[in-house]
């Protein structure tokens, strides 16, 4: 861009000074004719000139000189032409004659045009090739950059295979590599010592809560407890059994993000939501009944399908008014869970964020939905909610 605006700047640069030079040019050549006629008249009082190129005439006053563009027939040409114009008189013994010389304009014209034209038809191919000289050469330059830039982009954490870089002559590119090496190396280090430190953690938890329940249950079996300390107890055996569903999710939570599950088949959604309400039936009063013919078979691990339906079914079971039914609904690549609800959720924008719960229930731990939301981006489904004549719809598209 700067190339073309200086480009056009400088050809009309060119123009308008060319243009002041050959106008001064003819001027002057005017102003020496007109001397060469005056001389000539000295010699010659009769001397009459060469139309239109030069005229002389007998005037009856003195005139002043006058420079001017005029359109004359040029019997040469046989047409109209574009002349400059010098006249102004002169006095010889006594008498007073006019001189007018010309010059053609449009000669000049064409000498300038010409100028111009070379002068950008020159610059404009020496910009071309510029162009494409300099553009083959920063491809050639900048390659090894964008080709480990593709490489950076495709670089994953997971996959725990260390950065390679293709190495550069440029020494700014390979300082760039270097650091992105150590950056990466490092990065993937702490990665893997903070999913071993939460793998290590999460496993530990589960024996000391185990023990812990089992020495409750014991004493709860004790026949020689209050009442107040039996109420105690159990609470206490809640909080645990609680903990130990939190510590499961957030380690399901960790392996999906972790990408630990890498077992797809082909899975029936029917099997699976039928299976889970069989499940459900023995644990719960509630009624939990299926509608729709529609079969619909996703690619994906089996146990996975089995938590995002049993989460699902969950969260239904846990926010249903009374012993109102539930209904599952299966349609053309699409699943709707509906229960009772006495009116929409506050804030359904967050209803799938982690630990993000409207209830009040103390058996809710916040992760049900959040692992839903997970499994359908680890997918590409989509989960929607919304509220609808008395109900609470949890709908998940399978449009991956």
């Amino acid at each position: 861009m700067i190339s073309i605006i200086l480009l056009v700047v400088s050809a009309v640069a060119l123009y308008l000074y060319t243009g002041s030079l050959l106008e001064n040019e003819i001027e002057e050549e005017l102003y020496s004719n007109k001397d060469r006629v005056e001389q000539l008249l000295i010699k010659d009082n009769d001397l009459k000139g060469i139309p239109p190129i030069m005229m002389v005439e007998k005037v009856g006053r003195s005139e002043r000189e006058i420079i001017k563009d005029t359109l004359l027939y040029d019997p040469m040409q046989d047409e109209i032409e574009l002349f400059r114009q010098l006249s102004g008189t002169k006095t010889i013994d006594g008498q007073n004659y006019r001189v007018t010389v010309r010059a053609m304009v449009i000669e000049s014209e064409d000498i300038l045009f010409a100028i111009v034209f070379i002068f950008v038809t020159i610059i404009f191919l020496a910009f071309i090739f510029l162009f494409y000289i300099n553009k083959s050469r920063n491809e050639k330059l900048w390659k090894p950059f964008f080709v480990n830039l593709d490489k950076l982009k495709d670089f994953s954490l997971k996959s725990g295979k260390p950065l390679q870089l293709n190495e550069s002559d440029i020494v700014e590119f390979d300082d760039l590599n270097r650091e992105m090496l150590s950056l990466t190396t490092k990065v993937q280090a702490d990665y893997r010592n903070l999913k071993q430190f939460t793998e290590d953690v999460s496993h530990e938890m589960q024996t000391p809560l185990a023990i812990m329940q089992a020495k409750i249950e014991t004493i709860i079996n004790d026949q020689h407890i209050s009442d107040n300390q039996f109420e105690h107890l159990s609470s206490l055996q809640s909080d645990i059994q609680r903990l130990k569903q939190l510590n499961k999710r957030l380690i399901l939570l960790a392996k999906i993000n972790n990408n630990q599950f890498t077992d797809n088949k082909t899975v029936s959604i029917n099997e699976v939501f039928e299976h889970a309400i069989s499940n459900f039936h023995e644990l719960t009063s509630v009624q939990i009944k299926s509608k729709g013919s529609s079969t619909i078979n996703i690619t994906m691990d089996r146990s996975l399908a089995s938590v995002l339906c049993n989460n699902l079914l969950s969260n239904a079971v846990k926010h249903n008014i009374a012993n109102n039914p539930i209904t599952v609904f299966f349609e053309e690549n699409r699943v709707r869970v509906t229960n009772s609800g006495t009116k929409a959720l506050n804030n359904p924008d967050h209803i799938f964020d982690r630990f993000y719960k409207e209830s009040k229930k103390p058996d809710s731990t916040g992760l049900g939905l959040s692992i839903v939301k997970k499994i359908c981006d680890y997918y590409g489904f989509v989960p929607s909610y919304r509220y609808e004549k008395n109900n609470h719809v949890f709908q998940v598209d399978f449009v991956s």
